[in-house]
């Protein structure tokens, strides 16, 4: 019967609802603690591929940094605008930085933003020394790439093609 002790048995009614109360917060806390992260890898994973196809676009191009800064802040777009993603309220964040490309021999593109940690991390990360004076994490990327392969750039006659046809007009 419901309610009743059997003998020999103890009574072991809500039970289920201590170890709950107990086995809730920490699952909650974990989950918690493995958001961050993933938030800063979704992060870093947009823009290290915002970044090497603005390497691409410097190398195939003239070397256009503006063009090559609008192109990369297009591409960070995918990013929400939410203070846990990037830091937008007082000023967007985003730091673009591209270099190289055209007659150049090797492109290069920096993109850098904050990041407001999650509750209860905060003070982790803050007693760690990982944020900055405003109380964000920093986020870079840095990717550097060749603006032409290098059997091309130690081929006959330098790196210009017009050297090239002069040198290929000279051997004959």
């Amino acid at each position: 019967m419901p309610g009743r002790v059997r003998a020999g048995r103890p009574r072991e009614c809500g039970q289920t609802t201590v170890e709950a109360a107990f086995g809730l917060p920490i699952v909650f806390l974990l989950v918690l603690l493995l958001a961050q992260p993933g938030i800063v890898l979704y992060d870093r994973m947009v823009m290290a591929s915002a970044a090497s196809e603005a390497c691409r676009l410097l190398a195939t191009g003239e070397g256009d940094a503006t063009a090559c800064v609008d192109f990369v802040k297009r591409r960070l777009g995918a990013i929400p605008q939410h203070d846990n993603f990037h830091v937008h309220r007082g000023g967007c964040t985003w730091e673009v930085m591209c270099e190289g490309g055209g007659s150049a021999d090797r492109s290069r593109v920096v993109v850098r933003t904050e990041v407001r940690p999650l509750p209860l991390l905060d003070m982790g990360a803050t007693l760690l020394g990982l944020v900055n004076e405003r109380g964000n994490l920093v986020i870079e990327v840095e990717v550097e790439a060749p603006t032409r392969a290098s059997w091309a750039q130690e081929s006959l006659g330098g790196s210009h093609p017009n050297d090239k046809a002069g040198a290929w007009r000279d051997e004959s």
